[in-house]
């Protein structure tokens, strides 16, 4: 049985982002701030990109039009993908910025 390109991509990127989200849950826990939370949102919404690829490889939920221009499914990859682009940086940066130094 060989694997689809798409679906090994997709997998891949799932560990990474995992992982993202991971941290970014622990960082959250510890320390509950906004730069936190943006970052946490953003890790987020870059798993649900992930997750769409996935369903896409895997032909779940057909009816959301994964692949297709102008679907439901296109919105969502999109908005999550503008959305985690820039909130997590954006979150890193502010992290960065506001941290105490000992």
């Amino acid at each position: 049985m060989t694997m689809d390109a798409a679906l090994l991509k997709a997998l891949v990127a799932l560990v990474s982002v995992g992982m993202l989200f991971a941290g970014s849950a622990i960082m959250f826990l510890r320390r509950k701030a906004a730069p936190l939370f943006l970052q946490l949102f953003g890790a987020g919404c870059m798993l649900v990109v992930v997750s769409t690829h996935l369903f896409e490889a895997l032909h779940l939920f057909p009816w959301m039009g994964w692949g297709d221009e102008h679907s439901v499914g296109h919105y969502l990859d999109l908005v999550s993908a503008l959305l985690g682009l820039t909130l997590f940086p954006l979150g890193y940066l502010l992290h960065a910025l506001t941290r105490v130094r000992c």
